[in-house]
Parts: C-alpha cells; structure tokens; sequence
C-alpha cells in the first residue's frame, strides 16, 4: 500500500506523547490562513511511498521513542488517505508501535462506507490529536473555506467511542482570540468524555516563505505571534485539568 507522503521528521517532541516519528502526508482540502504546511495541500506535489518503506524507516528511531513515543501522522490531512494509514498503523501494531494521527477532520463523513473505514482505522490508533480552529462556523469558513460540520460531528462521534483525543487551538490575534468563541469552545469540549489535553498554540508566520514559494500571497502578512498575556488568558479559559 503507497501514500503521497510530504515529509518525514525524526525526533518529533510535540506530535503526541514522547518522542515520534511524525509522517507528513500531502493533501489537505482545508485552506487555513495561518497553514505553516501550505505545500501539503495538492496531493500531486507529493512523493509515493508505501507503508513497508515509512515503518521500516521509522524503527531505525524506535530505541528513542521510551516507554511513551511512536509514530504520528500529520499532514497534510491524514484521512484523505484512511486505507493507506490503516495499513501502515496494522504493521506498526503489530510490532507494539504506539499509533498517533494529527488531523482537522475534515473529511469526517456519517456514510456507513465512510464510517466503517474510519471505525478500523480507529481500531488501529490509540491517540488523535484534533483542531478546532474556530467553534464559530461562519468564522471557520472564513478562516478555512469550510464549515466547522465534520470537525464537530466527528469529535461527538469520538466522543462516542472513547477514543482519547488531544484538541489543539492555534491563537491568532484578531482571528482566533475572541474571549466569547473561546468559552464556546470550551463549553463545547466540556459535552465530550474523551479529551485528555487541551493545548493553545500561539499563532506564528514561520511558514509564510512556503506560501511564497507555491506562488500565494500570505494572507496574514503583517500578523504579530499574541502576547503573553492573550496567551495566558486563552489558556485560562480553555485548558482546564482533563481527565487522566
């Protein structure tokens, strides 16, 4: 089984648990503003590379990962590729590898086809790191070029099946730190029973020289990282204690 696969990096701190071998796939129907990985998003810019290649790549590292690491993938948007992660996740469990996936969830559907490669990948993956990039879904199109739908949908469904999730917030001033969508976030997680970890990421233009080299103007040219004290306070209202 192949994937188109973007890039891979060996000593990932801060994709899961430990130290993982972060696999980068390419495509992503999302358009974020802030995207750091814009050259992810056509699926052709990509490179093949099957499943047995990335796991025997990944192992060279395994004597790093501890007691916690593993594999994650990233994107890119992993589950515009389900079939080829299921595959490369049966191998890696197979050989005890702990299993991570990086996703917006996007293309979560309800089909009962969608559905029941989704639930065996699921099987297959002991931790989702989730984005809610805006709980407001008119302000998530705009930020996004699509409705936050999928996103929500998915996270109950989760929810749902007690899969552990990680939800992640990228604070952008003047785009995602509002105090009222932030609480609204928070009211929304507080209606889920999966949520290990809520991380607030401050925004940061370091990937604006990709959008320039696909040939975009960066859309938020100009945009400061937030301050401490945003920071803090997106903190304060969203990363509550989780539940172990």
């Amino acid at each position: 089984m192949k994937g188109w696969i973007h890039s891979v990096e060996s000593f990932g701190s801060v994709d899961g648990p430990g130290v993982r071998y972060v696999i980068f796939v390419q495509g992503c129907q999302f358009r974020c503003l802030y995207c750091h990985n814009a050259d992810t998003w056509n699926r052709a810019e990509g490179k093949e590379m099957s499943s047995d290649e990335l796991l025997e790549k990944a192992l060279r590292y395994r004597s790093y990962w501890g007691s916690e690491g593993g594999i994650t993938v990233s994107g890119g948007e992993p589950l515009l590729q389900m079939e080829f992660v299921t595959d490369l996740f049966e191998k890696a469990k197979a050989l005890g590898v702990s299993t991570c996936i990086d996703t917006a969830l996007g293309p979560y559907r309800e089909e009962k086809e969608w559905k029941e490669k989704f639930d065996r990948l699921m099987r297959l993956t002991d931790l989702l790191l989730v984005d809610i990039k805006e709980i407001d879904p008119v302000k998530h199109k705009a930020l996004t070029g699509h409705d936050n739908d999928s996103v929500l949908q998915g996270l109950r469904y989760l929810s749902s099946i007690d899969k552990p999730v990680w939800i992640r917030h990228v604070l952008v001033p003047g785009v995602t730190d509002n105090d009222q969508d932030l609480m609204h976030t928070r009211a929304f997680i507080d209606t889920l029973g999966n949520v290990k970890r809520v991380e607030v990421l401050p925004y940061h233009s370091l990937g604006a020289y990709k959008w320039e080299k696909q040939g975009m103007k960066y859309p938020l040219d100009g945009v400061k990282s937030p301050d401490q004290r945003r920071i803090e306070n997106a903190e304060r209202i969203l990363c509550r204690k989780e539940k172990a």
